[in-house]
C-alpha cells in the first residue's frame, strides 16, 4: 500500500505570542498521530514554504506569515490540498472576520470600521458603544497592543495613532459585551468539541481576559454554542479553529474571536487524534 506523503508547515514564533511551545506542541501531536495513520510526514517552517522547498501536493499548516499564505493560496489555486485553507486563514484576520460573521448572522458584537489616520470621535460617539475594544484590522493580533480595551475616546485616539505609526491602516472596534468570558475548540464534522473559562484556570495570552472578571456560570444552551462555532467555521472556510465568547446575563452567545488552528493547549492530547483524522480526511476525499 503507497503511503501518502504530506508536508506539515509549522507556526513562525513571532505568530505564536506566548504560546509558542504550545502551538509546537499541537503541530508535532498532529504529525505524530497522522504517521500512525500511515501517512509520511515531512516538516517544514514558514521560510521553506516561501522559499519554494515545499513540493508536496497535500499540506497541514499553521501559517500566519502574509507572504506564506499567499504563496499556499497560489498552490491551491494548482490543486494542492492545503488545510487549514490558506483562504480560510486570510478570513480569520480581523476586519474580514468581523465583516463575515455580521454578514451571515452569526451573534457578534456590534462594530465599526475605522481608518487610523482619521478622528474615531464621531463616529464613537454615535455607536453610543461607551466602553469598547479596539484592535487591528489588517491581521491577528502579534501584540498586547493589537486588542485594547478602551474606556473613553481619547484613549481610543492614542491607539489609533500607534497603530498608524506601526503602519497598521485599519481598525475594528466592537462593543464592550459584559458576561461570562468562554474559551473553545473545535473540529469540523468531528465530535470533537471542548470550552471553558479561562477565568477558571488563570489561561491568557496577553491578561485581556481579566476585563471580564471571574465567570459566573451563567446557563446557556452549550449545543447552541457548538452551532455558533460550526456556523462561523463554514462561513470562514475554516477546519480546526478556537475562539471566545461572551454568554451574557440572558444566556445569550456573542462570538467574539474566532481563529484558524489555536493551540488547543487544554486539551491537546484529546484534539490531537481529531484534528488528524479531519486532516486525513480532507487529503484522502
Amino acid at each position: 500500500m503507497t503511503k501518502i506523503t504530506v508536508a506539515g508547515i509549522c507556526r513562525r514564533d513571532k505568530f505564536s505570542p506566548n504560546h509558542i511551545g504550545n502551538d509546537a506542541a499541537i503541530f508535532n501531536l498532529t504529525a505524530e498521530h497522522l504517521e500512525k495513520m500511515g501517512c509520511v510526514v515531512h516538516k517544514y517552517t514558514e521560510t521553506d514554504l516561501i522559499l519554494g522547498n515545499v513540493k508536496e501536493t497535500t499540506i497541514f499548516n499553521m501559517v500566519r506569515e502574509w507572504q506564506s499564505i499567499h504563496v499556499l493560496q497560489q498552490m491551491e489555486d494548482t490543486g494542492c490540498k492545503v488545510v487549514n485553507s490558506a483562504y480560510g486563514i486570510e478570513n480569520c484576520t480581523r476586519e474580514k472576520m468581523t465583516r463575515l460573521l455580521i454578514r451571515n448572522n452569526i451573534p457578534h458584537p456590534c462594530s465599526l470600521y475605522l481608518r487610523t489616520d482619521e478622528d474615531p470621535e464621531e463616529k464613537l460617539l454615535a455607536s453610543g458603544f461607551g466602553n469598547c475594544w479596539i484592535k487591528r484590522g489588517d491581521f491577528h493580533a502579534i501584540h498586547r497592543e493589537d486588542v485594547t480595551y478602551v474606556r473613553h475616546i481619547q484613549e481610543a485616539k492614542s491607539i489609533l495613532k500607534e497603530y498608524a505609526i506601526r503602519g497598521i491602516k485599519t481598525a475594528v472596534v466592537n462593543e464592550h459585551l459584559v458576561g461570562d468570558l468562554i474559551k473553545f475548540y473545535g473540529v469540523k464534522n468531528t465530535d470533537f468539541f471542548f470550552w471553558f473559562y479561562p477565568s477558571s484556570i488563570h489561561h491568557s495570552k496577553f491578561g485581556l481576559e481579566q476585563i471580564n472578571g471571574t465567570a459566573k456560570g451563567i446557563p446557556f444552551d452549550e449545543n447552541k454554542l457548538k452551532q455558533i462555532c460550526s456556523q462561523a467555521g463554514e462561513v470562514l472556510n475554516v477546519n480546526i479553529y478556537g475562539g471566545d465568547c461572551i454568554i451574557t446575563e440572558e444566556g445569550d452567545i456573542h462570538l467574539i474571536d474566532f481563529n484558524d488552528w489555536p493551540s488547543f493547549a487544554p486539551c491537546r492530547n484529546e484534539a490531537a487524534p481529531f484534528i488528524a483524522k479531519r486532516i486525513y480526511s480532507l487529503i484522502t476525499d
